[in-house]
């Protein structure tokens, strides 16, 4: 009896602590991207773009990466796990459930400039996609726009 008590109250709270975790990695992620916007305005887009390229880099903790995007030519123009989608045309790609993620990342940097796109994209080092939440911000003067998320 014991034993059952103890394990539904850690289940439970296992439970109600995740909610909380999610939330610390929206943050997390939503200031790494923060941090390379200040850095493009500090440093320029150029320098910035070089480092989010670099998978040991200052834009690559843990599970979080920046990647980078053209808003006009819906394109990624630097990302550190997945170098080969650099410059391929992305509009026409689609999550699993038929989302245009690479389209809605360009539209949330366009109007109003920041937010939050949920797509199904595969884990590094998978090939199964997995539910990944974004936050996408737009570098104020250019046509380009950071993203970093984490999978749900």
């Amino acid at each position: 009896m014991k034993k059952a008590v103890v394990l539904v109250l850690t289940l439970i709270l296992c439970l109600a602590l995740v909610p909380v975790a999610l939330a610390d990695k929206a943050q997390q992620a939503k200031a790494l991207v923060e941090k390379a916007v200040a850095m493009a305005k500090d440093k320029g887009l150029p320098a910035t773009l070089k480092a989010i390229a670099d998978p040991k880099g200052p834009f690559v903790q843990g599970e979080f990466y920046v990647f980078a995007g053209d808003i006009d030519k819906v394109t990624l123009v630097a990302h550190p796990i997945k170098p080969k989608l650099v410059g391929k045309p992305l509009a026409v790609i689609k999550d699993k459930k038929g989302k245009m993620f690479f389209v809605e990342f360009t539209r949330v940097a366009k109007d109003p400039g920041y937010g939050w796109v949920e797509y199904w994209w595969p884990k590094p080092g998978e090939n199964k996609p997995s539910l990944k939440r974004s936050y996408i911000q737009r570098v104020p003067g250019s046509n380009v726009f950071f993203g970093c998320g984490y999978y749900q």
